[in-house]
């Protein structure tokens, strides 16, 4: 989908056709609308297709008549009724006189934009827009990482009863989150870098600031996403030697129960034998099956009383 947008009097205006200072957002792109742009604005339409490949990596490419800033972005993904977290390329390209955003899917970082939330923002302003987008980005990831955060909070409450897979799967996925958050947010900080010295996107002295403060988040994320990987990997750990502890206290008890069982069908198995009169006691005694029903629940009891109370099964 292609829409352009102009800011009209401090207001974002959706317009029909791009003049100088707009703002083109590429969002799922068919080929038509690729090619449109492409040949309208002389981009090369390898360029505006980069962002739309999942595995396209974080960089800035400076060209004759335009320059495309590719970074990662957070994204939500919903799978098996759960929210699970990932992340997908943007690219921004910049022209002489608009510029254009190229996104596979609706991406929470452009709508504040599109929706007029965020303050000071000129879509002809392009040096300070960029760095709007990048500092909206890297708020985003500290918001999905104190999400992320939540849920293994979460999750660990349930790790001290729990004994099934489901909680070694919703970790393997949060872990698998963090690192891909601390790998794009580093890629990240390399094209922030490079911003910095890019002589051709021209910087505001207003704008020191706001680069700085980007740069600072994107910091901030990178040290949050490197602490709750820790953390989480901590809680793998212990995940594991819970579960390997829960199920020592379930072979404790089957162990002990085995014993207990084996001692009054041993004593049966004895009186069931073909042996000659007089051997076994209480043989020939009209009580004699009661007596032996008693000894042997009686030697069992005592026998899980010691079991029980056994270091040896503690």
């Amino acid at each position: 989908m292609m829409r352009t947008f102009n800011t009209v009097d401090g207001q974002i205006e959706e317009i029909k056709k791009a003049v100088p200072g707009s703002w083109i957002t590429l969002t799922d792109p068919s080929d038509a609308e690729l090619a449109k742009v492409s040949d309208q604005f002389a981009i090369d339409l390898a360029d505006l297709r980069a962002s739309l490949d999942d595995e396209e990596r974080s960089r800035v490419d400076v060209e004759d008549s335009y320059t495309m800033i590719v970074v990662d972005i957070p994204t939500v993904e919903n799978r098996g009724g759960r929210d699970w977290y990932e992340t997908i390329p943007l690219s921004i390209i910049i022209t002489d006189n608009l510029i254009i955003t190229v996104c596979s899917v609706e991406t929470p970082v452009l709508q504040p934009f599109i929706d007029g939330k965020i303050r000071n923002f000129n879509t002809f302003m392009r040096s300070r827009f960029i760095l709007q987008i990048l500092y909206r980005n890297a708020q985003q990831y500290l918001r999905y990482l104190r999400i992320v955060d939540r849920e293994s909070d979460k999750l660990e409450l349930r790790l001290y009863h729990a004994m099934q897979n489901k909680e070694i799967i919703m970790l393997m996925e949060l872990s698998k989150t963090l690192v891909y958050f601390a790998t794009s947010l580093k890629s990240n900080e390399i094209v922030l870098e490079k911003l910095t010295s890019l002589e051709r996107i021209k910087q505001y002295p207003d704008d020191e600031d706001l680069l700085g403060d980007v740069i600072v988040e994107n910091k901030q994320a990178i040290e949050m996403a490197s602490i709750y990987s820790g953390v989480l990997q901590g809680m793998m750990d212990a995940f594991g030697s819970i579960v390997s502890n829960n199920l020592n206290n379930v072979m404790r008890i089957f162990t002990i129960i085995s014993i207990v069982i084996s001692i009054p069908t041993l004593i049966f198995s004895a009186y069931g034998m073909n042996l000659s009169n007089g051997t076994l006691f209480f043989e020939g005694n009209i009580g004699g099956f009661v007596i032996i029903c008693v000894i042997s629940l009686a030697i069992a009891l005592i026998a899980a009383l010691v079991l029980t109370k056994s270091r040896l099964f503690r």
